[in-house]
Order: structure tokens, then C-alpha cells, then sequence
């Protein structure tokens, strides 16, 4: 049977324009202003708040005591990731129908949400050299995609990103013995491994040399509630927060087509060769197992009637050259 995707209408739904489609496709990336409405974003730096100043407590971290200096607070938490899996806001978060509504238009129709990672930045803090994020997070075939949702505004002083718009053509570069790699084994004939991924060492960290061929690396300036998607080729960095009073928080989820094979769980064992059923499927459908929102976010589904075509007739090619319906 035919596949016709279908979406959930919802009267606020984004709609992305094909010439956002075709800047995506072509630069690596995209920023969508306001996507998430201020009383959403005070939702989530409130949360992101709470976990700071020791209100929410964090797995896996130090425990919170209210006589630490500011600078062993912002040691304690700089980055947290898979909050998802144990908070209902990061549930939510990630899961937006917003986000997904854009993603649905990248990268889907099928959505599956893989991760979830809070960055605080504080002042004087933070930073990331370059890197390409499939390095990290391998899906077969390749679709992963990030977005970056800015919980304040952030601009240069701070830490915004930088990217190298272009660079998404680039192949994975992979470690010198890679466990994992997008590409086949020798596929290339030459694919130099990458050394130092994300150190901020410019001399140490092989990709800056990559991004230097990519003559407009520029900034991506941003006010709260906007979002950057980025393709996960796409050669990108941050820079310490110089600014003495500002955070530069930043709530930053991935995502694949929900049939791509998904070797992947943050380092996390999983059963059998893909943790695709660990991971929620947010938008379309699947023919791989996936996983349910844990604390009940509405996800929009298609409800498929299985008695109903799926689409209609195609257009097919004759031997006179001519199209028709079949």
C-alpha cells in the first residue's frame, strides 16, 4: 500500500517554509526566531533553575549544599545530560510540538527523540571546540539533527555558537580506531581521523583546521526562545562565556528520522543490536520499536485507518514519454 505521511493540524502549528528547507540543506543549518513562546522558555529556565540552586535534585551529581562558593555551583552543573529520562519539564522539552513541527519538515516525516542535554554557562565558564555531533551519535541511515533552543538571549560575550555554514557536506571524520563510524569501513580513499574533537584547542583539535577551509565561520547570535537546528555534519563550536553576570543557558536536543537504526544510548547498555525502543517516537511512524513518553507528553501521532488508502493514484511513465495516473 501506498505511504502517505500525514500531520496532526493544531492551530499553532509552525509551518516551514521552503526556502527555510533549502537554507537548511544547503548552509547546515537554521534558525527559526520564536518558535518557543516566552511563558514556554521561562518554563524551562525556571526548571533549568531549579536544578541549578539545588531545588530539583540531579542524578549522578554532587548533592547541592546552599554554603557552596558560585564557582562550585557552576562546577557542580555545568552541563547535565538525558534529563528526559527522569524529568517531566526535560520530557516536555524535548517533545514540543513546535520543535517537532519544524523537525517533521527536516528531517521526517518520522521523528524519534534521542537526547537531551542542559547547558548552564556560567560566567567564565564553558566552551567547546570543533566538532561534528554524528561523531558522537551514529544512526544508519545518517539523519541525526540537532536543535538548540536559547533560554536567554546570547550573543558573542557570552557564548553563543558559531558554525561553519557549508560544512554539513563534509564527511564524519572518525577516530583513529573508531567503535563506531557513519561510513563503511575504507569507503574513503582518504578520511584523516579527527584528534581532539571538541578540545578548545585550536592546535590540538584537527577538525579547526577542516573549518578554517570555510571562509564565513560566523556567529549565531540569539534571543530567548529561538532555535538553531543544525545538521549533525555540520562543523560548529562555542566559546567560554566572557561576560562577568550572564548564564548562556541553552537547552539542546537530538533527533533522528524515526527509520533510521540507532546503535546508541549515551554509553548505556541496551539489549540486542539497536536502542532504537529506548528512544521515543515524537512524530510519524516506524517500522522499528520505539519507546512511549514516560511522563505522558502528548506526542501527535497519525491515527492510520487500516481500511483506508494511504495515498492516491501516482504517476507513471509510458513508452510515449507521456505521464499518467495509475
Amino acid at each position: 500500500m501506498p505511504y502517505m505521511p500525514q500531520v496532526v493540524t493544531r492551530p499553532d502549528r509552525y509551518r516551514v517554509h521552503a526556502d527555510q528547507y533549502a537554507h537548511y540543506q544547503r548552509e547546515g543549518y537554521l534558525v527559526v526566531p520564536s518558535l518557543l513562546n516566552q511563558t514556554d522558555v521561562e518554563t524551562l529556565r525556571d526548571w533549568a533553575d531549579g536544578l541549578y540552586n539545588g531545588q530539583i535534585p540531579v542524578g549522578g551529581h554532587d548533592p547541592y549544599d546552599p554554603e557552596m562558593s558560585a564557582a562550585e555551583k557552576s562546577a557542580r552543573v555545568t552541563r547535565i545530560h538525558m534529563l528526559h529520562r527522569n524529568q517531566p519539564v526535560a520530557e516536555w522539552g524535548l517533545l514540543h510540538p513546535r520543535l517537532l513541527d519544524v523537525l517533521e519538515a527536516l528531517i521526517g516525516p518520522d521523528v524519534l527523540a534521542l537526547q537531551s542535554m542542559l547547558f548552564f554557562n556560567p560566567p567564565g565558564m564553558g566552551g567547546q571546540g570543533w566538532h561534528q555531533d554524528a561523531y558522537y551519535i551514529t544512526t544508519y541511515p545518517e539523519t541525526l539533527i540537532g536543535a538548540w533552543i536559547a533560554l536567554e538571549d546570547v550573543d558573542i560575550e557570552n557564548g553563543c555558537l558559531w558554525v561553519a555554514p557549508g560544512s554539513s557536506n563534509e564527511p564524519v571524520y572518525p577516530d583513529a580506531e573508531p567503535f563506531q563510524s557513519v561510513h563503511a569501513t575504507e569507503a574513503f580513499d582518504s578520511l584523516p581521523p579527527a584528534r581532539n574533537a571538541s578540545s578548545l584547542d585550536d592546535e590540538a583539535n584537527s577538525l579547526s583546521k577542516v573549518a578554517a577551509r570555510y571562509p564565513e565561520i560566523i556567529p549565531v547570535p540569539m534571543k530567548a526562545g529561538d532555535v538553531l537546528f543544525f545538521h549533525s555534519h555540520l562543523l560548529h563550536r562555542s566559546y567560554p562565556n566572557k561576560t562577568k553576570d550572564r548564564f548562556r543557558r541553552a537547552y539542546v536536543c537530538h533527533y533522528c528520522n524515526a527509520r533510521s537504526w540507532v546503535p546508541w544510548n549515551h554509553g548505556e547498555s541496551y539489549e540486542g543490536d539497536s536502542g532504537n525502543y529506548l528512544h521515543i517516537l515524537a512524530r510519524g511512524q516506524t517500522h522499528l520499536p520505539y519507546a512511549a513518553p514516560a511522563f505522558g507528553t502528548k506526542v501527535d501521532l497519525p491515527v492510520i485507518d487500516p481500511g483506508k488508502p494511504a495515498a492516491g493514484k501516482r504517476m507513471m511513465a509510458m513508452p510515449d514519454g507521456q505521464m499518467m495516473e495509475m
